[in-house]
């Protein structure tokens, strides 16, 4: 089908979302809970766009396209929308290199409040749909208004917890502490045995993370390879390496 974005004609396929649209056409909307791997959330509320007929606002990432459809990514409203969305979002995470880079690029050089100098979590919830859609749904967001926060159940070591980092790994802002030290790793007030590559001797992952996709997909034995030798192991058996 047909749209416009931006005065520009577009031919965008029936079930993508406008920000899909809009990304296949090399055209840029603003994101922060957004991920390739995971689609659109409409959390962030920084793709909002405006779209016509009739005229309203609508978040690119969820919103399907339609026929004839004419969207703007830039207007005085949106730019006023995106300054605001930053100054809050600043406010909560101003320890974040990612929201220091979009403060000074919406807000100059604007002095604001700050009330938690290290807070860095933007609440966009990758890393709970990430948990959700690769793990076993260890963290969620609790408590409400300016007190809702991502963590563990109680703030306890969740015994669903797999210590596979992923959910450190897709945050923007670097607000999920993690580090390996010793041979094991620590996330979520839990400490993990990291599990050495058969073939390279790396320390990779946790037992937990392994015996996790071992039973989501018993056949695939090379899950118990690192990346690199995973990668390596699929070059040989498609005949792209020697044996």
């Amino acid at each position: 089908m047909k749209i416009v974005i931006d005065g520009r004609e577009i031919e965008a396929e029936p079930e993508a979302t406008i920000l899909e649209a809009a990304q296949a056409a090399g055209i840029f909307i603003p994101t922060l809970c957004h991920h390739p791997a995971f689609g659109g959330q409409g959390h962030c509320r920084m793709c909002m766009v405006e779209v016509e007929p009739p005229l309203r606002l609508v978040a690119s990432c969820t919103h399907p396209v339609f026929d004839g459809m004419v969207v703007r990514t830039t207007s005085p409203t949106l730019e006023e929308i995106r300054k605001t969305l930053v100054m809050l979002l600043y406010r909560r995470a101003p320890a974040s290199k990612l929201m220091g880079r979009l403060k000074a690029d919406y807000l100059g050089g604007d002095t604001l409040w700050i009330k938690d100098p290290l807070g860095s979590c933007i609440l966009c919830r990758q890393c709970v749909n990430a948990c959700q859609s690769l793990g076993p749904s260890a963290i969620s967001a609790s408590l409400r208004g300016t007190q809702k926060r991502v963590t563990t159940p109680y703030d306890e070591p969740s015994p669903d917890c797999i210590g596979c980092a992923t959910c450190a790994h897709i945050c923007p802002t670097g607000a999920i502490p993690v580090r390996e030290e010793n041979g094991r790793r620590f996330i979520w007030h839990k400490s993990f045995e990291l599990v050495h590559c058969p073939r390279c001797g790396e320390a990779f992952a946790t037992r937990e993370q392994l015996q996790y996709a071992a039973a989501k997909t018993p056949e695939l034995e090379e899950s118990q390879l690192c990346d690199r030798c995973r990668r390596l192991e699929a070059a040989r058996h498609w005949g792209e390496l020697p044996l």
